[in-house]
C-alpha cells in the first residue's frame, strides 16, 4: 500500500492505479465498518484508496474536534490488511490553503435533522468530500449507511455539480447486540455501552409497529417515550422519505426511520429502512 501525504505524492500514486478507482473517505479511528467499506469497494474489481482526514469544518465550536480519536498507525495497518492500494493522509493546510475562497453550500436533504442541530456541518462535509473527489479522482466512493443523511447530501451534491463519481451506500455494520459501529463508541462508559443498543431495538420495534398498521404519530411518540424512560435524550426520532429526508405522516413510499439520541456526552445516530 502506498501512503501519500502531499499532493505530489498523491498524484504520482494515483497515476499508477489506472482510470477506475474506489475511494473510502474516512476520518480515521477505523473499525470493522470501515473495513466493510473497503471490502465493498474491492468487489467492483478496481483498486481501492482510502483517505484519513479529521475535517475541522464539519465540527461546530462546541463539538469534539480536538478529542476525536486519532489512531494513524493502527488505521494504516487496517487499511493495508484490508487490501487498500493507496492511503491519502493530507494535512489541514493541504485541504484548506490560506488563500482558499470556495465552500459548498447545501440545501435539500441537508436542511433538517443533523443540519438543524449542527449548523454548517453538512457544508463542511460537502466541501471536504468535493475536495477529496477532485484530488483522488475516484470512479466510485463508498459510504456507510449509518450516516444516512450524509449519504443523501453527498449524493445530491455529486449529482448537482455534477461530479463523475458513483456514490455507493454500504449497509451499517453492527455489534451482535445491534449497536451501530462508530468511532465514538469507544468513549461510552461500560454502563452506557449496555444502554446504547436500546436505540436500535426501539427503532426495530417502531418499524414493526408501522409495518403492521400503527399510525406514524403513535409509533414515534411511544418510541421517544421509551428512550427517555431508559435514560437516552432523543434529538429526533422520525420517519422520513428515504431520499429527500422530508418527514412522512404515513408509510406510502420508500422510507427510513432516523434517530439521534444523547447518552451522556455521546450522540448515537442510527437509521433503518421501513416498508
Amino acid at each position: 500500500m502506498r501512503i501519500a501525504r502531499t499532493l505530489h505524492e498523491l498524484h504520482q500514486a494515483r497515476a499508477a492505479l489506472g482510470p477506475a478507482l474506489g475511494l473510502v473517505p474516512t476520518m480515521g479511528a477505523l473499525h470493522d465498518g470501515h473495513v466493510a467499506l473497503v471490502a465493498a469497494a474491492k468487489t467492483a474489481g478496481a483498486p481501492v484508496a482510502a483517505s484519513i482526514f479529521v475535517n475541522p469544518t464539519q465540527f461546530g465550536p462546541n463539538e469534539d474536534f480536538l478529542a476525536y480519536p486519532r489512531t494513524e498507525d493502527a488505521d494504516l495497518h487496517r487499511l493495508e490488511s484490508a487490501g487498500c492500494a493507496l492511503a491519502w493522509l493530507p494535512d489541514v493546510a493541504t485541504m484548506y490553503p490560506a488563500d482558499a475562497a470556495t465552500t459548498i453550500t447545501v440545501q435539500g436533504p441537508a436542511l433538517r435533522w443533523e443540519g438543524e442541530i449542527r449548523p454548517g456541518h453538512f457544508a463542511g462535509v460537502a466541501t471536504v468530500v468535493a475536495k477529496l473527489f477532485g484530488q483522488v479522482r475516484p470512479s466510485a466512493a463508498y459510504f456507510g449507511e449509518k450516516d444516512w443523511q450524509q449519504i443523501q447530501v453527498i449524493a445530491r451534491m455529486t449529482a448537482d455539480v455534477p461530479l463523475p463519481v458513483q456514490i455507493v451506500p454500504v449497509p451499517t455494520v453492527r455489534e451482535p447486540d445491534g449497536l451501530a459501529l462508530s468511532s465514538r463508541n469507544r468513549f461510552l462508559t461500560p454502563e452506557q455501552r449496555r444502554q446504547a443498543p436500546l436505540l436500535h431495538r426501539t427503532m426495530t420495534q417502531a418499524a414493526s409497529l408501522l409495518e403492521t398498521g400503527s399510525s406514524v404519530a403513535e409509533a414515534l411518540s411511544s418510541s421517544i417515550a421509551a428512550l427517555k424512560i431508559a435514560g437516552l435524550t432523543p434529538d429526533y426520532f422520525a420517519l422520513v422519505d428515504a431520499t429527500s429526508l422530508t418527514p412522512l405522516d404515513a408509510l406510502t413510499r420508500p422510507a427510513r426511520l432516523i434517530a439521534a439520541a444523547k447518552l451522556g456526552r455521546i450522540r448515537l445516530l442510527d437509521n433503518i429502512p421501513v416498508g
